[in-house]
């Protein structure tokens, strides 16, 4: 990760009256989101923003939370002096830590079943991922459909086309995959494990394992003669 990454600036801009964050990585998007700010996404740049509507004391509160938590995941944020803070909070792993770990045992596997158990987690039909997802895109279709503004009943219509097209889509490509994988009970032929053991027969007991030897890489020719060189 860069260093100027690890930089930010949180402050109330003097001609807009806003409150904003220009930089940042991802991770500190993140931190700034669950903060309470608004990602502002440009062709060129993505910066964040405090909510519309707030009162200048509401503002305050937010921009010191996002000072404390980013300070406490090792950044560091220039601010205003209204925003300043020593509160260091504690944090915890988001929710998406549990679907980034069934990624990580997705690269490390090296069986057929070990990825579908994997993939189970996501398309189980009751209680796996996307099935929760589903309910979360119908949870919040229901309430935008209870809003009174003019563009919420479009939402709630997207929200659901989403939950019913392309979720669904998505969900049958993955438990196919999952029911596949799982009915071929067979090593990745890519990811071998070694044990590190010799074997008895092995009349060379220096070997330091089993395993066989990586393929010899062939050397590469020498470059053509060019035609006006040549005698």
């Amino acid at each position: 990760m860069p260093l100027a990454e690890r930089f930010l600036d949180i402050r109330r801009d003097p001609h807009s009256e806003e409150v904003l964050s220009p930089d940042g990585d991802l991770e500190a998007h993140s931190v700034l989101q669950r903060a309470g700010f608004i990602a502002v996404v440009r062709v060129h740049e993505t910066y964040h923003r405090a909510p519309t509507g707030l009162a200048d004391r509401d503002e305050e509160r937010l921009a010191t939370s996002a000072v404390a938590r980013l300070r406490a995941a090792g950044y560091h944020v220039d601010c205003d002096a209204d925003f300043d803070t020593d509160a260091r909070p504690a944090s915890y792993p988001p929710l998406s830590s549990s679907v980034a770990h069934l990624a990580e045992r997705i690269r490390e596997a090296t069986t057929t079943d070990e990825t579908a158990e994997a993939l189970t987690e996501l398309t189980a039909a009751h209680d796996g991922i996307l099935a929760v997802l589903e309910e979360v895109l119908t949870a919040t279709a229901d309430f935008h459909a209870g809003l009174d503004q003019a563009a919420d009943p479009h939402i709630a219509r997207r929200l659901r086309y989403l939950a019913d097209e392309p979720l669904r889509i998505i969900r049958t490509d993955l438990a196919d995959t999952r029911n596949a994988l799982a009915d071929r009970h067979t090593p990745h032929t890519g990811r071998s494990t070694c044990s590190a053991e010799v074997p008895a027969n092995e009349r060379e007991r220096s070997a330091v394992c089993a395993c066989p030897p990586p393929p010899r890489a062939l050397p590469a020719p020498p470059p053509p003669v060019a035609a006006g060189l040549r005698r």
